[in-house]
């Protein structure tokens, strides 16, 4: 039974805008359909997530973020999102249509792959790994079943953002533990953690996986696998497939090293390693060596089988005898794609049919004689031209390289060079060569123009004005720049009201990175000092200084004369500008106030030293300077200026005496 009939959506009008046709495939985490879109009258391929997630209001939160960040990718191998939204209970992404199989739909037909060929693929599948890279995203989940190999020979990565997307649900992931477990990096088997490098572990594992035609691990859990992924070092394809040239051994090493740090930094890294590689590699793309068999392929059947007219186990116009974005490539397919044709294919000969002149009403076609030599003419001119060297490579060394430098080795290696738009880049400094085009690898006639694109280094915004807005207007206006908020401090102002922002760190026009974070410092008001236990003077001069209106009240009290034993509003208080503060100041006892051992012969007199006036000074040296001279130190926080603003007693005073600083 067909499920698509049973398939509610099928024929259903999804969103107002997408006539669903049919079910493509359906996965663990959604079913893609083939739709039409009738507003833009286009085909498009439409992935619909299943319910359990949809109605995860964390996955919807994170799809729709990302989303947003994947659609902003433009890049030939990579699949293009054109729309997002949601439709009742059904969350979907609206994306391009690539008629075609995926790459693990051809490792099932044909298992291991031709070194060149594997190569062929794993190229795009990095470029466009890379392109997500330097904008700042991540796949996550590399794997054959994101490789969409189309009937016209491209390569397309599918499905980015969306196991990021997965992450933020609270439902468990052991379903799709189970399915990617295979390519996934240490680290995030056991942090959960993933950037740039983990999809090029990813890639390795890929890589090893066309080469051998099996995964470096297997068990009978998935625990077990991912434990060989923490605790083993992936094998080297050629102990499989002894036919795999070194160079590939190498290359595979180092995308699958346990270490993050000793991977290439993203794709791109790995991209320009592949595509060395790839130069290197014989253009026949047939293994050599003894062991010459691979799976699916007829170059170790005995001739038997063709001459039985058995057919091969696909055909011409599948997806490797099309080519992988490689120019000129497209003949470099499997040897039974070129060697191997069923026996009513192949022309009679003289030696089945005996001599020419004996073979009944054999006449020969002079028009079919004169095309053979006219084509036979132009495959030899063909050698000829490109013999002579007609054509060249663009040289990957370019990449990275002072713009200035790698104008003049172009130009001397035979190019026409016009340097491009300049791209911000977070990797690369400003000046240096991000891309060229034509890319890397490409074959071009020689003198073709050849366009250097050079990185403007890392993106920079300048910090944008927010003082004096509230909180909620401030991150708005920081969001819209490009920025986000970071941490959030208050301070007390006089000048700026409560819960409005007063300063910015970094500051207001400073140029940052894109989404740096920003952090805010809010007033938190007006507070009034805590002037309680300074000496009179001291605190009436510092509440006017400060705009205050002083009053003082007097009043007897066992504390020395001058004391401030009490203010109104207390220290802390919120008040405004001009207030008044009431001071009551000790008058000292009633019968007047004495040392103990003035009135008691037994107290004995102490020393008396001169109290070092430390006002003004820095807290830490004053502190310090007082202990010195021999007294205790008291330290009181009034407006945290880090320097002394009051000191309390002064004069001559006993040693030992507690002496009270305020900043």
């Amino acid at each position: 039974m067909d499920t698509t009939l049973t398939d509610p959506l099928v024929g259903q009008l999804l969103d107002g805008r997408y006539r669903v046709e049919s079910r493509i495939a359906r996965g663990g985490m959604a079913s893609v359909y083939l739709a039409l879109d009738v507003r833009l009258d286009r085909t498009v391929a439409v992935k619909v997530m299943h319910r359990s997630l949809a109605e995860d209001p964390q996955f919807v939160r994170r799809f729709i973020g990302e989303a947003k960040s994947v659609a902003s990718l433009s890049h030939p191998n990579i699949v293009q999102v054109f729309d997002q939204g949601t439709d009742g209970a059904h969350v979907y992404l609206s994306m391009e249509y690539v008629p075609g199989k995926t790459l693990r739909d051809v490792l099932r037909l044909r298992g291991r792959l031709p070194a060149r060929e594997a190569l062929e693929i794993m190229i795009p599948v990095l470029a466009a790994l890379g392109a997500a890279h330097q904008a700042g995203l991540v796949h996550r989940d590399v794997k054959p079943e994101n490789v969409l190999l189309a009937d016209d020979g491209r390569v397309k990565v599918v499905d980015f953002g969306l196991a990021r997307a997965v992450e933020a649900t609270n439902q468990t992931k052991t379903g799709i533990m189970i399915g990617t477990i295979g390519y996934m990096s240490p680290e995030q088997v056991t942090s959960g953690q993933a950037d740039a490098r983990s999809d090029v572990y990813a890639a390795g594992i890929m890589l090893f996986e066309l080469l051998t035609g099996r995964q470096p691990y297997d068990g009978e859990t998935p625990m077990s696998v991912a434990y060989r992924h923490v605790h083993d070092s992936v094998p080297a394809p050629s102990s499989i497939a002894p036919e795999t040239p070194p160079a590939l051994d190498a290359l595979v090493a180092a995308a699958t090293d346990r270490d993050p740090a000793k991977r290439p930094a993203d794709a791109t890294a790995m991209l320009v390693a592949a595509v060395e590689t790839h130069r290197s590699l014989p253009r026949t793309g047939q293994p050599t060596g003894p062991h010459t068999s691979h799976t699916g392929s007829y170059a170790t059947r005995p001739p038997t089988a063709a001459a039985a007219g058995t057919a091969p186990p696909y055909g011409t116009g599948q997806y490797m005898s099309a080519g992988h974005g490689m120019p000129g490539q497209h003949a470099q397919g499997p040897i039974n794609h070129t060697m191997i044709q069923p026996k009513s294919e192949l022309p009679a000969t003289p030696a089945a049919n005996g001599p020419l002149g004996r073979v009944r009403g054999w006449r020969p076609n002079w028009f079919i004689v004169g095309l053979a030599l006219v084509m036979v003419a132009g495959i030899a001119f063909t050698g000829w031209w490109f013999s002579q060297g007609r054509y060249t490579k663009v040289p990957d060394m370019l990449l990275g390289q002072n713009i200035t430098v790698a104008r003049q080795q172009a130009e001397k290696a035979g190019f026409e060079v016009r340097i491009g738009k300049a791209r911000f880049d977070d990797h690369l400094d400003k000046d240096r060569v991000l891309d060229t085009e034509p890319g890397p690898g490409a074959e071009v006639a020689k003198g073709s123009l050849l366009t250097l694109i050079p990185s403007a280094g890392p993106e920079t915004i300048p910090v944008p004005k927010v003082e004096g807005l509230s909180e909620a207007d401030a991150r708005t206006k920081i969001a819209e720049a490009g920025l986000s908020v970071g941490r959030v401090s208050k301070t007390a102002s006089d000048a700026v009201a409560r819960g409005l922002v007063v300063r910015t760190v970094p500051v207001v026009g400073k140029r940052v990175r894109k989404n740096s974070s920003i952090n805010l410092v809010l007033s938190a008001g007006l507070l009034m000092p805590d002037v309680t236990q300074m000496m009179r003077d001291q605190a009436e001069q510092f509440l006017r200084d400060k705009g205050f209106n002083v009053q003082i009240y007097e009043t007897a009290d066992d504390t020395p004369p001058g004391t401030v034993i009490a203010q109104d509003p207390s220290g802390g208080s919120e008040v405004v500008a001009g207030a008044v503060v009431h001071l009551t100041i000790s008058k000292g006892p009633d019968d007047g106030w004495h040392w103990p051992w003035e009135n008691d012969d037994s107290v004995a007199t102490p020393d008396f030293v001169n109290v070092p006036d430390v006002r003004f000074k820095d807290l830490r040296d004053a502190s310090a300077e007082l202990r010195a001279a021999g007294f205790k130190v008291k330290i009181r926080d009034l407006v945290g200026t880090g320097r002394v603003i009051g000191e309390k007693p002064l004069g001559q005073q006993p040693m030992g005496t507690k002496i009270t600083i305020w900043h």
